[in-house]
């Protein structure tokens, strides 16, 4: 079973053609996969297949490291991008790939890099029920933890919920490990949510901002793209809100850097709260699974 191993920004998937699969991906087939010392060890898998509509390239699953499967993937959307593009899927230069949230649309712009138009960005949806149009709500990560988080939900095709702080010091100082998973889980977000904490980064010519990424089904991560989103949108809502509120949109297209700790990404995010994402992503390496470890894995549920 061939296999490739990719990585954005630290943020490392294994990339897998549904040819090469012997097998169903099930949650545990899944989670030996990204296992480490018992795996190959990855943040997830990507599985590709021919298209059943004539519009997309191909069609991209992705699935978490403890098994579940994502609707969408930011860095992992791009090293499948850039993966077809390698491995002779495509020849052009603009294409569109399906996911579980819908079809994106790449623009390849150069040999390690592309600007993805990930849709339109909602501040409702099924993930928050409860939410207001705004997106903002606030709450507590469990009983034990006395301070009310201040959040925007912004759903970019998997639900985020984006926690502004007040600088980089109170940043720095979160336990992720402790904070990430109440929150992750809360009775607010039936579904799960990914979680990002961000603080802007001083004054300058271009807007930027330093963030953290508490991945739904990961935990934190160097880098998460549909995270960086998800913040980026709930910075520029902050500071160019639409006349008549932020549910209406932007008063004007921002560009928003994002920097994580496995490096920096591109949020462009128009008055609609449309968004395109530009970054890089890398090869690793290839290999073949062997016999052994695909028949333990066909031996699992």
């Amino acid at each position: 079973m061939r296999f490739e191993k990719w990585q954005a920004l630290g943020n490392d998937y294994l990339i897998v053609e549904r040819q090469e699969l012997p097998f169903e991906l099930t949650p545990e087939r899944v989670r030996r996969l990204c296992e480490g010392h018992f795996g190959v060890f990855a943040d997830g898998v990507l599985l590709l297949a021919p298209p059943e509509d004539s519009e997309s390239v191909a069609e991209l699953r992705i699935f978490n490291p403890d098994g579940s499967e994502a609707e969408l993937s930011g860095n992992g959307a791009r090293e499948a991008i850039l993966y077809l593009r390698r491995r002779g899927w495509t020849d052009l230069d603009e294409f569109a790939i399906h996911t579980a949230a819908g079809t994106i649309r790449p623009v390849i712009t150069g040999p390690s890099s592309c600007r993805v138009d990930m849709g339109q960005a909602s501040l409702t949806s099924k993930d928050y029920p409860a939410g207001a149009p705004d997106g903002i709500g606030e709450l507590r990560a469990d009983a034990h933890d006395a301070r009310p988080w201040r959040f925007r939900h912004v759903s970019v095709g998997n639900p985020q919920c984006a926690i502004r702080v007040a600088d980089m010091d109170s940043l720095h100082s979160l336990e992720l490990d402790l904070v990430g998973p109440p929150i992750e889980s809360h009775p607010e977000f039936p579904n799960r949510t990914n979680v990002s904490w961000y603080a802007e980064l001083g004054s300058s010519s271009t807007t930027r901002i330093r963030a953290r990424i508490f991945e739904r089904g990961a935990g934190e991560t160097l880098s998460s793209g549909t995270g960086a989103c998800g913040a980026a949108i709930a910075h520029a809502l902050e500071l160019a809100p639409a006349a008549g509120g932020a549910a209406s949109g932007l008063a004007r297209p921002m560009q928003v850097t994002v920097v994580l700790d496995g490096g920096e990404l591109e949020v462009e995010v128009d008055e609609e709260l449309r968004v395109h994402l530009s970054g890089w992503a890398l090869p690793v390496f290839a290999g073949t699974l062997s016999e052994e470890f695909v028949s333990q894995l066909e031996e699992l549920a």
